[in-house]
C-alpha cells in the first residue's frame, strides 16, 4: 500500500491559506480519482476539491472549520497503485476543471525532502545559522501571507525578525501589527559598538501593490466588528468564510465610496414580445433568454459609450478599464459570489445568455476557478427573482457602480399614440437601481448611463 499526501492546494497566486468546510469523505471510505473529497473556502473561491488518485481515506489531518496553510497536509490517501517503499508523495489535488491553468504546489512544496531527494537538490533553501537546507518549520517560520509582508515593506520591517505566535512561528497579521505598534513606542537603539559590522541602511519600503489598485491591506487592518453578547436562550454559530469576507467587503465599501442611487423605471413589454417570436429559435440554439441576459446585454453595450461607469480610482488616478466584464451576484445558500464573463460587450445575446447561465450554474456547485471571480468592471444584482420592488446595493469594489433590478410585474401605465392620445393600460415594467461612486460619477453621468440601458431595451431589435 502506498501512503498519499493531499495538501491544502493553490487556489490562486495571492491566496496563501485555506479553509476546510466540509469534508465529503471520512476515515475508512473508498474513493475513486477524481472524485471529491472535500471542499474549501479561501478569500477568492470556494470549491470542491478531487482526490488525486483512487485508494481509501486513511488519516484526516485538518477537521472541518479548520484554516491552514496552502501546501499543508489536509489527509492522506491509501493506495495500492505504485506501492512500494521508495513511492513518492502525490502532488497536491487539482483545482476544479475550470482552475487547471492555476497548477497546485505539490506536497513536497512545503514538506521536508527525503534523504535522497535532498541528495539531489543541493539548491535548497539555506537554514537561519547557514548550516545547510532550511528545515520544514524554518521554512514554515519565514513564510507569511501576502498583506504581512505588505505591512513589514511599509514599515521597514523584517518578517524573520518578528516573533510569530501562527503555526511553527509564522508571522501573523496580528504579530506583525504588534510589532509595528512596539516600535513606536521602544526607545531610540544605542549606536553599534565600533568592532561590529555596521548594519546596512534601511531600504526605502516598496510601494505595496493592491488588487485593481485599491488599497485593500490598509482597510482590513482596520476594520472591527463590534462584539454583542448572546442571551442564554440564543444559537450562537461562527460566521462562515464567505460571511466574513462579505462583511468586510461591505463595510469598506460603504467607507471608500461615498454612494449615490438613482433609478429608472423600465417597460418590458417590448422584451417580452421579442422572447415570444424569438423563443423557440433561441431554444434551438440551447438556452432560454430571460430578463436578466437582456439587462446584462444593455448595461454592456453602454458601458462601451459611458467609460466613467466601467473605470476604478487609484488614488488620485482614474482607470478606465479597456476590457467590459460584467460581475453577475449569484445567491448562495451561505453567502453571496460574483462570478465574471470577460468581454461581455463582445458576446450576442444569446452567446451571454450561455456565458451567465455557465459561471452562474458552476458559481452553485462550486466549481469556479479563481480567475473566474475577478477582474470585474461593473457588477448587476437581480435581488428582483425574490419579490424585491427596487434596491440600493453596494458597489463591489474597486469598480465605481453597480446596478440592481427589481422585480417585474403587470402595473398600469399612461401611455400615449402618435396623435397626443392618452390611455391607461397594464404594462410590464421593473425598476433598476445603479449605486455609484460620487467621488467619480456624478449625478449626470448615472442619470444618463441608466436612460441609456433604458433605451436600449425598450427598442431591442423585434428579430434578434
Amino acid at each position: 500500500m502506498a501512503r498519499i499526501e493531499v495538501p491544502m492546494p493553490q487556489m490562486g497566486e495571492s491566496i496563501a491559506e485555506g479553509t476546510v468546510s466540509v469534508w465529503r469523505k471520512k476515515i475508512g471510505d473508498r474513493v475513486e480519482r477524481d472524485e471529491p473529497i472535500m471542499e474549501i473556502s479561501t478569500d477568492k473561491v470556494d470549491a470542491e476539491i478531487p482526490s488525486p488518485a483512487a485508494g481509501v481515506i486513511a488519516e484526516i489531518v485538518v477537521t472541518e472549520g479548520q484554516t491552514v496553510e496552502v501546501g499543508t497536509i489536509v489527509c492522506y490517501i491509501e493506495t495500492e497503485a505504485g506501492a512500494g517503499a521508495g513511492a513518492q508523495p502525490a502532488a497536491a489535488p487539482s483545482a476544479p476543471a475550470a482552475a487547471q491553468a492555476e497548477p497546485a504546489p505539490s506536497a513536497g512544496a512545503t514538506q521536508a525532502p527525503s534523504a535522497p531527494a535532498a541528495a539531489q537538490a543541493p539548491s535548497q533553501p539555506a537554514s537561519a545559522n547557514g548550516a545547510g537546507p532550511a528545515s520544514l518549520e524554518e521554512r514554515l517560520r519565514t513564510r507569511s501571507t501576502p498583506l504581512v509582508r505588505k505591512i513589514a515593506a511599509e514599515h521597514g520591517v523584517d518578517v524573520a525578525a518578528v516573533q510569530g505566535t501562527g503555526r511553527s512561528g509564522r508571522v501573523t497579521k496580528d504579530d506583525i501589527l504588534r510589532h509595528v505598534e512596539e516600535q513606536k513606542h521602544a526607545p531610540a537603539a544605542r549606536p553599534a559598538a565600533p568592532a561590529q559590522k555596521p548594519a546596512a541602511p534601511a531600504q526605502r519600503p516598496a510601494a505595496p501593490e493592491y488588487e485593481g489598485g485599491f488599497p485593500w491591506g490598509e482597510f482590513y487592518t482596520s476594520v472591527e466588528h463590534p462584539a454583542v453578547a448572546a442571551g442564554p436562550n440564543d444559537r450562537v454559530e461562527p460566521m462562515s468564510r464567505m460571511t466574513q469576507i462579505i462583511a468586510q467587503n461591505m463595510v469598506l465599501s460603504r467607507r471608500v465610496s461615498p454612494h449615490v442611487h438613482s433609478y429608472f423605471e423600465v417597460d418590458y413589454t417590448r422584451i417580452d414580445r421579442v422572447r415570444g417570436k424569438n423563443k423557440r429559435t433561441w431554444e434551438e440554439q440551447g438556452v432560454k433568454i430571460t430578463y436578466t441576459h437582456f439587462i446584462a446585454w444593455a448595461v454592456a453595450r453602454a458601458l462601451r459609450e459611458h467609460p466613467k461607469l466601467n473605470a476604478s480610482l487609484s488614488a488620485t488616478e482614474v482607470i478606465y478599464r479597456a476590457e467590459v466584464n460584467l460581475g453577475i451576484a449569484v445567491a448562495l445558500d451561505n453567502g453571496l459570489i460574483v462570478p465574471v464573463v470577460k468581454n461581455a460587450d463582445e458576446l450576442s445575446i444569446v452567446g451571454l445568455a450561455k456565458r451567465v447561465n455557465d459561471v452562474a450554474t458552476r458559481a452553485r456547485s462550486k466549481k469556479l476557478s479563481p480567475d473566474e471571480i475577478q477582474g470585474g468592471t461593473f457588477t448587476i444584482t437581480n435581488p428582483g427573482i425574490f419579490g424585491t420592488t427596487i434596491g440600493f446595493p453596494i458597489i463591489n469594489q474597486p469598480q465605481v457602480a453597480i446596478l440592481g433590478v427589481g422585480g417585474v410585474e403587470m402595473r398600469p401605465a399612461v401611455v400615449s399614440d402618435e396623435y397626443g392620445n392618452h390611455a391607461i393600460v397594464p404594462r410590464k415594467r421593473g425598476y433598476l437601481s445603479l449605486g455609484y461612486d460620487h467621488r467619480l460619477v456624478n449625478g449626470a453621468d448615472g442619470d444618463q448611463f441608466l436612460a441609456r440601458v433604458k433605451q436600449i431595451m425598450e427598442t431591442f431589435p423585434e428579430q434578434a
